[in-house]
């Protein structure tokens, strides 16, 4: 498997993406073309829209389905990482927390799959940079011997935090998310030891679980994202060990818990 040419898709069904949809069954066991769209336009899937098309035409003509490909193939090749299924669509122009905080573009990644929601706006590196935080998930899955549906807040937090160092590593500062740098060391810090370390075994399945990581209801906005990065930053300086070095580490490891 490699990049997906969903342009093709797209130049079809733009305007029916349920239709459209209807290919990605395979990929989701057991899901209709509804239930696949409705949940990738949570995560920032595109809505139809007048001008739509012409965002998918302009992504096809700056070739961003063969530039994701082979930034792929380098990660690939630089982690040890599965080969898996990329899906590139355009991303939804009228979120509003998608046009502030993530500059219009978004992932999503699985085990065995990455969706990448872009638009027109984002640069070459911008998309590459968002290839890499999502398929640094995928390596991360694979290499640390925990199941996903085992994992606790404190997994989850040291995956984001892995991910954006990630970015961070190829990129620089100029490329990392927003969420990163929202919070002085100080605050970070408090965030650590007051919210993320007393609730670090909540598991997935929990309300709170969700709440501490995108900070929401009571919770400082990204909360879960920017203590995770913070975390890796603070092991990667102490360790001196880069990112495909941390990998299969346990998440307790990289907090740097003391048992």
């Amino acid at each position: 498997m490699s990049i997906i040419r969903t342009d093709k898709w797209l130049l079809d069904s733009y305007d029916d993406p349920i239709k459209m949809c209807e290919k990605l069954i395979p990929y989701f066991a057991g899901a209709t073309g509804y239930e696949i769209y409705q949940y990738l336009t949570l995560h920032g899937m595109y809505r139809p829209s007048k001008r739509g098309l012409d965002q998918v035409k302009s992504l096809q003509e700056r070739e961003v389905w063969k530039l994701v490909e082979k930034e792929r193939r380098k990660l690939q090749k630089d982690w040890e990482g599965p080969n898996v299924p990329v899906f590139i669509f355009p991303s939804e122009s009228n979120n509003r927390k998608l046009f502030r905080s993530f500059n219009r573009k978004s992932g999503l990644a699985f085990h065995d799959k990455v969706f990448l929601f872009v638009s027109p706006d984002n640069s070459g590196t911008e998309i590459k940079a968002l290839l890499t935080h999502e398929y640094n998930h995928v390596c991360r899955l694979k290499h640390y011997d925990k199941k996903e549906q085992d994992y606790v807040l404190l997994d989850t937090v040291i995956l984001e935090g892995l991910a954006e160092h990630a970015v961070y590593e190829k990129y620089g500062e100029d490329y990392v998310a927003h969420w990163a740098s929202n919070y002085s060391e100080d605050k970070l810090e408090n965030m650590w030891k007051n919210d993320v370390y007393p609730n670090r075994n909540l598991a997935k399945a929990e309300r709170k679980h969700k709440e501490i990581l995108f900070g929401l209801t009571k919770y400082p906005d990204m909360l879960g994202y920017s203590v995770g990065y913070y975390l890796i930053g603070n092991y990667s300086k102490s360790s001196n060990l880069m990112c495909r070095d941390l990998l299969a580490i346990e998440s307790n490891i990289l907090a740097q818990i003391e048992k």
